[in-house]
């Protein structure tokens, strides 16, 4: 097939990330070039991928201009200029995830719309335009007020428990989603490629820093019954074909005490929640998602074996010059991978690399992974 050989098909990224860097991994094993947009100069894809370019993702003019000479576009945040993106597309490049699909999802209003007029099951909620219009759903204390837009990585999020709360409110666009009494969280990701063909990966249970909001380990497979399994699978693939999509999406979701599950969030592009599958699954989310958006096959998503990942975040009271504490403990254990980002810079919380830990077992994948949280630090 022409796209497989090498220096025949140019991939646009938007972003330049760790999600990004990933991505041109499992590329270069597809004879695929990967093009990077970034406004950061030294952003992690910067000296792997086959052209770096230094940009605003905003901005419609270098949007258009980068995305001219591309055979695709794709992207690894939602914050970008879709208007350049639906130009792009009416003069026939491909963009995957669709433009109209990007705008829906990086507005959180509009996302729980979709699931409402779909019927897709999600917590109840109101949308309010500022601070102002909070106070006249008193009623519905406590929730969670979300930023419509902007928000991510556990920004633009903050639980209101009663009226007295409403200095820490945000004074934006918002929703305001309801409390759920959840048992666990957990993650299903979906490829869709344009031939209309889907796979489901196997869902992942996400357990949180409870400061930072953030995922800090994920565990595959998740503890859950195979009925939750089912429901969680079906309802992932129902929102990616009612949306449409082609690429990869992320589906976060609630699994409550009496065994429903709602759809929190979604993410058009791979995700946090798929960093194991590089050694735990057969085929990795980077590769499903360039696999989709090139119309390839997509592969086989079984688990090969059990996998804990650990979010490496830049420790509280650090910024500065990354260093890096513990690694020799974690690269001398068997059935650990480290990935590290090339981010030059820690800072609280800030999201720089990974460890996945894979083994026959999942009890000891999971002891193996708490250790090494302990131990494996980023300071400055």
């Amino acid at each position: 097939m022409e796209y497989l050989q090498p220096d025949k098909l140019r991939i646009g990224v938007l972003g330049g990330g760790q999600l990004g860097r990933m991505m041109i991994q499992s590329a270069i094993n597809l004879n695929l070039q990967i093009c990077c947009l970034d406004p950061d100069p030294n952003a992690p894809c910067k000296h792997i991928a086959n052209e770096f370019s230094v940009g605003s993702l905003n901005d419609y003019d270098t949007v258009y201009a980068f995305g001219k000479d591309k055979d695709v576009i794709t992207i690894e945040i939602e914050n970008v200029n879709t208007d350049a993106l639906k130009q792009l597309q009416s003069e026939g490049k491909k963009v995957f995830p669709q433009p109209e699909v990007v705008e829906l999802i990086k507005d959180k209003g509009l996302q729980k719309q979709f699931y409402q007029q779909h019927h897709i099951p999600t917590p109840s909620f109101v949308l309010v335009s500022g601070k102002s219009e909070i106070a006249q759903h008193a009623a519905a204390f406590p929730f969670f007020q979300k930023m419509r837009t902007g928000g991510y990585d556990g920004k633009g999020v903050v639980k209101l428990s009663d009226p007295q709360q409403l200095d820490q409110a945000f004074d934006v666009p918002s929703v305001l989603e309801s409390l759920v009494d959840f048992e666990k969280e957990i993650s299903v990701i979906v490829a869709r490629n344009e031939k209309g063909e889907s796979s489901c990966f196997p869902s992942v249970e996400c357990a949180f820093n409870p400061e930072a909001n953030l995922v800090e380990f994920l565990f595959s497979p998740a503890d859950i019954s195979n009925d939750v399994e089912s429901q969680a699978i079906q309802i992932a693939t129902t929102v990616a074909e009612k949306l449409g999509i082609i690429g990869l999406l992320a589906v976060e979701l609630f699994v409550t005490k009496d065994g429903k599950v709602l759809v929190n969030e979604i993410a058009p592009r791979p995700h946090n929640s798929g960093h194991h599958t590089i050694e735990g699954n057969v085929t990795s989310q980077f590769e499903q998602h360039l696999r989709a958006i090139t119309n390839m096959p997509l592969g086989n998503t079984d688990i090969v074996r059990p996998a804990v990942m650990i979010n490496l975040l830049g420790e509280k009271g650090y910024e500065g010059a990354a260093r890096y504490e513990g690694l020799d403990a974690a690269l001398s254990e068997s059935g650990v991978y480290v990935h590290l980002y090339g981010k030059a810079i820690t800072k609280p919380f800030r999201k720089m690399g990974h460890i996945t830990v894979a083994d026959k077992e999942l009890t000891v994948a999971t002891a193996k992974a708490r250790q090494l949280k302990d131990t494996v630090k980023i300071i400055s």
